[in-house]
């Protein structure tokens, strides 16, 4: 797992190998973000279960202004500071233990992108879109990037418009936009 483009680009991140473990592979974080790409530069970022921060990371170096990645593992937070250190990036991020509803419940924060890539088949990304939306916490022309299972239905939501979704194997990715 290595950060592809910008200023942190070929630098290597650490991450926990295991059977729970799924990070985003290379081709589909290269894919994403060459689908993204107009949206990153001076974004407020927020990577929601966040793993060992592979997204967020891979959109500071690309020139979002900030990020603030929520992860419940503590373990998983530790390589996230530890990969964020290692990019020169730490002084452009927060790193939160949380909940991802406790999170999105307590913040005021509004982002510009919002990455989610939850356990597959949980319907966790429903769960969280749902609170997002709730809380008002996207400003003016925000995009939500959620990996899922391929299997996974795409739900539709009143105030967003899916504006991508692409299959790559067993994932699917989805962009949604705020209408």
């Amino acid at each position: 797992m290595r950060v592809i483009a910008g200023s942190a680009g070929g630098i290597q991140l650490k991450s926990i190998k295991g059977r729970n473990v799924r990070p985003t592979l290379d081709r589909v974080k290269e894919s994403l973000f060459s689908m993204i790409a107009y949206y990153i530069v001076d974004a407020v970022v927020l990577d929601l279960f966040a793993g060992f921060g592979n997204l967020g990371i891979e959109a500071l170096s690309r020139g979002a202004k900030e990020a603030d990645f929520v992860e419940l593992k503590s373990k998983h937070c530790a390589l996230i500071e530890e990969n964020l250190a290692k990019c020169n990036l730490a002084k452009q991020a927060n790193v939160f233990r949380s909940d991802f509803d406790k999170y999105l419940e307590s913040t005021a924060k509004k982002y510009d992108l919002i990455f989610m890539d939850p356990p597959y088949k949980k319907q966790l990304a429903d769960q969280a879109v749902e609170l997002i939306l709730k809380n008002k916490l996207l400003n003016k022309n925000a995009i939500l990037v959620i990996e899922k299972d391929a299997e996974e239905k795409i739900k539709e939501y009143q105030e967003l418009e899916i504006i991508k979704n692409r299959s790559y194997g067993n994932t699917l990715i989805v962009i949604y936009k705020l209408i």
